[in-house]
């Protein structure tokens, strides 16, 4: 068996057949970790792992046979795709809170997720009415400074990235296949596009092709890595109604864009309504809802400046003066300090993150963006 580095050993556990992401999970788990370990492990050691029989030992006992692990690397490295595991900075933070995160991402594009996340999904044969929506909302989301997030498909996820990328926006395409394979064909293009900006980001290895187990799995991704989860038209059956039961397991909020009373695709967005989902008519109702403000087009304009030249309330000004001198602070010592409560907290420090002045670190607690 050839000796694998824990880099290597992450790429190799999450391109096997026959081990579920869960399994994968509370394998690294037992091993600390250490995925190295897993390999090395004896079999005994391995099958007192919950969920793991004799498939998954000679799986990884096989590797070799089952992966071509050079071939994956040199496809990786000459299509510009890296591998982002739970442990890195760059994995999606949310994301990790999920039950069956996956151990890592195949990740295309530098950027790496800055801001609030929201998702847009919805029908492949929607109407035009979905379509605009879509676009419209994928387009004021990301003005407001949200990174728009979707499934790629035909249909409303295209409507939703193509809106961002208007605004020159942040968006983040979710494959339900391999990053070789371009699904649908028709958006090779904004793939690319996505990706020079945004990110195209897949749990699936090479070569491994859409199916009927693939979408639901990659449906968790896009609802996972996100505060909210907007569906804009679907059926009552459907990958959408199945990201929206995934966003309600992982406590994320569900709008609904309501539809004409005698279309299909409305029958879906109006049980999520009856079932609790937020009715969504306008961008600002996702914004309001988070706890979010709105940049309007002079905070637009003061992004591009220094510091000093943006324009900041009294009580921006106050948290900011809590963080001279280096000091990273969480929610709780915020709120001994300012005597506020954690919602007009939460409000102000976003603003002071779409202002570039304040960054949320991935362990929740906050540090000034600039030295003060």
């Amino acid at each position: 068996m050839a000796t694998l580095d824990r880099k290597h050993a992450f790429i190799v556990l999450n391109g096997l057949p026959n081990i579920g992401p869960i399994t994968l999970r509370r394998l690294l788990v037992a091993f600390h970790g250490d995925p190295v370990s897993i390999f090395n492990a004896s079999s005994s050691q391995l099958k007192s792992v919950e969920g793991v029989g004799e498939v998954v030992v000679n799986t990884l006992r096989k590797w070799e046979d089952l992966l071509d692990l050079e071939k994956q690397l040199d496809r990786m490295e000459k299509s510009g795709i890296r591998f982002v595991v739970t442990e890195s900075d760059s994995y999606p933070p949310l994301l990790k809170e999920i039950y069956d995160p996956p151990i890592g991402l195949y990740w295309k594009g530098a950027y790496t997720l800055d801001r609030p996340t929201v998702a847009i999904v919805g029908s492949r044969k929607t109407t035009v009415y979905g379509r605009h929506v879509a676009r419209k909302l994928g387009r004021e989301l990301a003005r407001c400074g949200f990174c728009v997030v979707s499934g790629g498909a035909r249909g409303v996820d295209t409507e939703a990235h193509k809106g961002a990328l208007e605004m020159e926006g942040k968006t983040i395409a979710v494959m339900g296949c391999g990053m070789d394979i371009v699904y649908p064909a028709e958006n090779f293009e904004l793939f690319n596009k996505i990706a020079e900006t945004g990110a195209v980001v897949s749990e699936f290895p090479f070569g491994r092709r859409a199916d009927r187990q693939t979408f639901p799995m990659r449906n968790r991704i896009v609802s996972g890595m996100c505060q909210a989860l907007i569906v804009v038209e679907s059926d009552l059956r459907g990958g959408s109604m199945i990201s929206a039961r995934f966003a309600a397991e992982q406590g994320r909020t569900v709008f609904a864009v309501p539809g004409r009373i005698d279309q299909a695709t409305s029958r879906g967005c109006h049980q999520l309504i009856r079932e609790g989902a937020i009715l969504l008519s306008k961008p600002e109702d996702v914004v309001e809802e988070l706890g979010y403000l709105i940049l309007n087009a002079e905070s637009d304009e003061q992004l591009d400046q220094s510091p000093s030249a943006v324009s900041l309330s009294g009580f921006e000004e106050e948290i900011l003066s809590h963080f001279t001198g280096g000091e990273i602070l969480d929610m709780d010592r915020l709120i001994d300090l300012t005597g506020k409560s954690s919602p007009e907290l939460a409000s102000t420090l976003m603003m002071l993150e779409l202002k570039h002045l304040v960054t949320k670190r991935f362990d929740g607690t906050f540090e000034a963006a600039v030295k003060r």
